[in-house]
């Protein structure tokens, strides 16, 4: 590595340093823009860290003394998108203890995320602490437990009628300001399978029975049948998209066309004639039936000659419905359109590509050398895949409690070796998620192979390599986080295994990780000021 990259890598370390000091700043200089929001309250206390289907709550509040007004700092955070819950009203109940329940309420957040309601007690002894939000998001509970109500503050200072919380560990502090300011999420350790997998290159193609690549069937003009074909219009199986009317050989041109259809229009006006007069001698008995039979083929012959000349005139002027009818041979959308209308187009030049694109193959080339893992054919059991410009990663999963998914199925596997790319196929079949892919696409995959066993399993996100060394940061409370050294075993798409250094129900960061970790070498302390 040469000077000039050194002091690159030092520039971004420096920038995202200053980026990182920058929201400790921020972070702890939200709390305090009014000074009617500070907190009074003292050291001693209580913080709690509490989940409900849709929100993190973590609360502060100092010890509980009858008559005396307490300060709690309630932090709610959506957990759709780790942002402040920026509204809504907020109670706070006292219940239990043999005594009439107690409530008191913020009407509106002090700042958003942070509910301040002053909370005075009336009754001492052990009460039921819960924390009900209303909002946009609906009615949300967080029971909290047991909490010590003090008759007087010298009883408080003397812990006498305490309950022991589980208090929060002491860790990396990180704020909730400054968790809101970044890309961030937590999510929970869990036990599942994991699937071992190997890695592919892929391409989104079209299912072979609902894709058509429509060419010209021989040279000559293309003309439109109503409005021309446009991308991204919806077609019919059988519909007709433009008529082609083919070159015409030899000295014939159209006077030439024109004139052998008058011809054979008046052919047939004689022929019309002659069958008239025919059965009229008939009906006179003046002539043998055989001669009205053959007056009559003679008007059909001269009926479809006619017909043939004029159909011949009419491809060269242009008139709707002449000429080779080009029809889609499937359903679906047409992806392409090669040529416009009235160009003269070559024999076998592509005109139109037609595709359903609601069920989509996925075509995975696996090197040779990984094949072994793959084991039979027919044991891949699915796959991930992702694509860029989509946040999110695509699962096809073929196995499903036993049973064949319903979000895809295993086309199959190929038994030949490329001779240039050394690569087999494998190919799967999947649900076009509203129609977000597109045909042609490439995507890095991973195949899935066997049944997997029982493991923890975490985003793969929230993994950090850290000099080689795989860590994870657990949150240990609302606004403080612990390293774990990991040790990782199998990737199941957007999943990792943890085969140890982690137990299932732990919280991990799943994005924001790298912010954590260059806060303890880099920031310092991100403490802050209620």
């Amino acid at each position: 590595m040469n000077a000039k990259q050194l002091s690159a890598m030092s520039l971004r370390a420096s920038l995202l340093t200053s980026l990182l000091a920058a929201l400790l700043i921020a972070g702890c200089g939200d709390r305090t823009t009014a000074p009617a929001l500070a907190n009074t309250h003292a050291e001693a206390g209580e913080k709690i860290t509490h989940f409900s289907e849709k929100t993190e709550l973590f609360v502060e509040f100092p010890t509980l003394v009858v008559g005396q007004a307490a300060t709690f700092v309630a932090h709610f955070t959506q957990l759709a998108d780790f942002k402040p819950l920026a509204e809504g009203k907020l109670t706070v109940l006292l219940a239990g203890g043999n005594a009439p329940d107690e409530r008191f309420t913020a009407d509106a957040p002090a700042v958003p995320g942070i509910f301040k309601p002053a909370v005075t007690p009336g009754v001492a002894g052990e009460r039921e602490l819960t924390l009900i939000v209303e909002s946009a998001l609906g009615t949300l509970t967080h029971e909290l437990g047991p909490v010590a109500v003090f008759a007087t503050a010298a009883d408080a200072s003397h812990g006498e009628g305490t309950h022991e919380h589980e208090h929060e560990e002491a860790g990396i502090p990180f704020s909730k300001e400054q968790q809101w300011k970044i890309d961030f999420a937590t999510t929970e350790a869990v036990k599942g399978v994991a699937r071992p997998s190997l890695a592919a290159t892929a391409t989104i193609k079209a299912h072979p029975d609902s894709e058509a690549r429509l060419a010209a069937p021989a040279a000559g003009l293309l003309r439109a049948a109503g409005s021309f074909p446009r991308v991204g219009q919806t077609v019919h199986k059988g519909q007709v998209l433009a008529w082609l009317a083919p070159r015409l050989g030899g000295d014939t041109d159209q006077a030439t066309l024109e004139a052998a259809a008058g011809k054979a229009r008046i052919a047939l006006a004689q022929a019309m004639r002659e069958r008239q007069r025919m059965e009229t001698l008939f009906a006179d008995e003046a002539v043998p039936e055989k001669r009205l039979l053959a007056a009559r083929a003679d008007e059909g012959l001269a009926q479809a000659e006619a017909k043939a000349a004029q159909a011949r005139a009419g491809q060269l002027s242009g008139s709707g419905g002449s000429g080779i009818a080009i029809r889609a041979p499937v359903a679906g959308v047409i992806a392409d359109v090669a040529v416009a209308a009235g160009a003269f187009v070559a024999e076998g030049a592509p005109l139109f590509h037609i595709a359903d694109t609601a069920r989509l193959w996925l075509e995975a080339r696996v090197p040779e050398s990984e094949l072994g893992k793959l084991g039979k054919p027919g044991t891949p059991t699915g796959a991930a895949f992702s694509v860029d410009g989509y946040a999110q990663p695509f699962v096809i999963d073929t196995v499903k409690l036993g049973k064949r998914g319903d979000s895809g199925k295993l086309i199959g596997v190929g038994n030949a070796v490329d001779a240039v790319t050394r690569t087999v196929p494998v190919i799967f079949e999947f649900a076009n998620p509203d129609g977000a892919l597109r045909l042609g696409m490439t995507a890095r995959a991973q195949i899935f192979a066997g049944d997997g066993e029982p493991a923890v399993l975490v985003p793969a996100s929230a993994v950090q390599n850290e000099s080689g060394t795989q860590v994870v940061y657990v949150q240990s409370g609302g606004e403080s986080f612990a390293r774990h050294i990991v040790q990782t075993g199998a990737r199941d798409g957007e999943r990792i295994a943890i085969v140890a250094g982690l137990e299932a129900g732990q919280r991990v960061v799943s994005k924001g990780g790298y912010l954590i970790r260059l806060s303890t070498s880099k920031a310092g302390p991100a403490g802050h000021a209620h």
